[in-house]
């Protein structure tokens, strides 16, 4: 069985993942803008106590 052999395969597939994290990905990220950090104010939710009906 051909795809039991990860000899070939395994050399194409870390071939393929350093092209694109080496290549690739630095391309693509410089096309998107990274949201910048806002001063948000944590609000805390009251939350009401759970009525249970058989009580």
């Amino acid at each position: 069985m051909p795809q039991l052999n990860p000899n070939p395969w395994f050399l194409i597939m870390l071939l393929t993942w350093s092209v694109f994290s080496l290549i690739l990905q630095p391309k693509l990220l410089s096309f998107f803008t990274t949201n910048t950090p806002s001063n948000m104010t944590f609000t805390p939710t009251k939350t009401s106590p759970w009525t249970w009906p058989w009580t």
